[in-house]
């Protein structure tokens, strides 16, 4: 029950609510402001909103919220869909405590300001209105509080929060928070099972409420015992047929896990010789994170790291940082293997090589990322013929392969899986962060199968705990 004061002789409930001002029913733009029954208020995730024809005109609105009244903010992880607008939160008065794990902070720095660059560009040439700069980055980071998983911090008397690993990308996190007498559980991301360098999801902790993700809440991923050799087995056609392979990569995780990989096929003689080019400035510069912190990655990863093996570095790999050398990708005779952001193919170096190398039937695009509604991604694997890149009309003539089992993201069995492994079940479980019909079915199985209400809200609802 709430607690509860007296105004004019009637009886007043206090309760826990928390405002669903992103992800609610799409996919992108996390964002939940939580309200305490003492008068707290806190953030988990500031994401931006991607994808959508309208993406751009939503990140730049106000916030439906006073920034300057927020006391905190939580991250689960790096990637902008949930962290992107926090230096807009900042610009528009935010100055309270971001609690976040270590990589995510240092991991975040380089993607805030990857996206100030991108953005002063976008300035430039198209006259496009900048989300925030590089001293609203500066502040933002000057907030971070970095906590370690499995350690409790209080950031005012009563209300405690945690980390735990979800095992989605470097450092990434699901929060158990405490106040009022309850137990919320905000997963963030949840991972794949058998994901390479990073650890496994922890189970999940017993919980009164949980804001559950359903990105994939209405599929299952391939198997990934085998996604190694598929992988491996669609190089070689490539190189057999002397054609380019394209793959649009996530800048965190998904390029590196794509480097560990290829580090194994190389070294083993699995594939043969041929250029390999990282063309993310993004991922490249996100390397330095993953070798400083050594004790967040898997048990096979550590060791082969404490062999000397750096994973991230093999022969025929080539790193291009500056612009002007992935211009000198073009002069590199087919066969060979291009790993480029953005994932969803909405912007990046990747999308000066679809317009390039798309329209030949000798060249394969490799998808391994979700691809959300609106995008470029979407669009061509879903069948698309022709797509318009650069103002330009491009025929889709490439081989065109999509493995699930690279996703990020727990499919609907994993999800299910995760929520079932504690003791106790939730009293309700909230599906956010996945679109319209992924978030219903996932939450028809949960309520089918286990008993528990389960509902997926809509932009700006508001639920009290």
């Amino acid at each position: 029950m709430g607690l509860f004061f007296i105004i004019k002789n009637q009886v007043q409930y206090r309760y826990m609510k928390v405002t669903f001002y992103g992800a609610a029913s799409e996919v992108t733009g996390s964002c939940f402001l939580v309200e305490t029954a003492e008068h707290h208020k806190f953030l988990v995730e500031c994401g931006m909103f991607q994808g959508e024809r309208y993406s751009d005109e939503r990140n730049h609105e106000r916030f439906a919220f006073d920034p300057t009244e927020i006391d905190w903010l939580i991250l689960t992880h790096s990637h902008l869909d949930h962290t992107g607008r926090t230096p807009k939160l900042v610009r528009e008065g935010f100055r309270g405590p971001i609690y976040s794990t270590a990589p995510t902070c240092r991991l975040n720095q380089i993607m805030w300001r990857d996206s100030v660059h991108i953005m002063e560009n976008n300035l430039k040439r198209y006259g496009h209105e900048m989300l925030y700069n590089e001293i609203d980055v500066d502040r933002a980071v000057n907030l971070f509080n970095c906590v370690d998983y499995r350690r409790i911090i209080e950031p005012v008397e009563g209300v405690f929060i945690e980390f735990f690993d979800a095992g989605h990308i470097f450092g990434s996190a699901f929060v158990r928070v405490k106040a009022d007498g309850k137990t919320l559980i905000f997963s963030g991301d949840i991972g794949s099972d058998d994901v390479p360098i990073i650890k496994d999801t922890l189970p999940r902790p017993q919980c009164d409420y949980l804001f559950l993700e359903s990105t994939y809440g209405d599929r299952m991923h391939d198997s990934a015992k085998g996604r190694s050799k598929r992988f491996q087995e669609i190089l070689s056609k490539t190189v057999k047929r002397k054609g380019v392979l394209m793959i649009p990569a996530f800048s965190i995780e998904r390029s590196q896990e794509l480097l560990y990989e290829l580090n194994d096929m190389v070294e083993n003689k699995k594939i043969p010789p041929v250029p390999i080019f990282l063309d993310s400035p993004l991922a490249i510069r996100s390397l330095e994170v993953y070798r400083d912190y050594l004790q967040y990655y898997d048990f096979e990863a550590l060791g082969l790291t404490k062999e000397g093996d750096d994973i991230f570095d093999f022969p025929n790999l080539h790193e291009t940082l500056e612009s002007e050398k992935s211009k000198q990708i073009n002069d590199i005779k087919p066969p060979k293997v291009i790993i480029a952001g953005s994932g969803m193919m909405t912007g990046g170096r990747i999308k000066f090589h679809l317009e390039r190398y798309l329209s030949d039937k000798k060249n394969t695009l490799l998808i391994v990322a979700y691809q959300a509604t609106g995008t470029l991604g979407r669009r061509i694997k879903e069948g698309a013929k022709t797509v318009d890149i650069h103002r330009h009309s491009v025929e889709v003539n490439a081989e065109v392969i999509s493995i699930s089992a690279y996703s990020g993201h727990g499919d609907q069995e994993k999800l299910m899986r995760w929520t079932k492994e504690s003791d106790t079940l939730p009293k309700k479980i909230i599906c956010i962060h996945g679109e319209e019909n992924s978030s219903k079915a996932l939450a028809a199985r949960l309520r089918d199968e286990l008993g528990v209400e389960a509902v997926v809200p809509m932009y700006s609802q508001t639920i009290e705990l």
